[in-house]
């Protein structure tokens, strides 16, 4: 009987941790160059967005042209990347999903100051720096599985997950 809620209790508690493995925070990274494939260092990166408290969360490339933006909520974003003598280079609708960091790379041109280039149709951003998968289920779909309403019996359908059958 002990072994049984030793295994209940972790099951427990494995459970109640998964929420805020899957509600975490993202980010956005890449690098900044210009047209010949030189970086640019002292770009400033503005991610805007109406999920953030602040609105924009704002950086500055490195060096090396690298930037990054942590701890952003999951939403929709507008990427703004900036430098004098350069045309202002544009991405709009990027979806943030929640624990992802998504990669937008930018290429500047030399142009007047009044020029903007607005990015928009491209592929969807793939996570490269991450290998953690995360799947939602909807309540009607947990509903309709052949399975009880219990947190063992989702734990059997769920991969990677063990649970003990030995009787105590």
């Amino acid at each position: 009987m002990a072994r049984k809620i030793a295994s209940f209790t972790l099951v427990a508690a494995v459970w109640l941790l998964i929420p805020s493995a899957t509600f975490g925070q993202s980010a956005l990274a890449g690098t900044v160059k210009d047209a010949t494939g030189a970086v640019l260092p002292g770009v400033t990166v503005e991610a805007a967005s109406p999920v953030l408290i602040e609105k924009v969360r704002t950086t500055v490339t490195d060096g090396q042209g690298l930037y990054k933006l942590i701890d952003l909520r999951p939403g929709t974003y507008t990427v703004t990347f900036t430098l004098p003598g350069f045309s202002i280079f544009k991405r709009e609708g990027l979806e943030l999903p929640a624990s992802f960091t998504a990669t937008v790379n930018a290429e500047m041109r030399v142009g007047g100051v009044e020029e903007t280039v607005t990015v928009s149709g491209v592929a969807p951003t793939v996570d490269i720096q991450s290998v953690t998968q995360q799947r939602v289920f909807a309540k009607d779909t947990l509903e309709s599985l052949p399975v009880g309403r219990t947190m063992s019996a989702f734990a059997t359908i769920t991969p990677a997950s063990r649970t003990s059958t030995s009787g105590a």
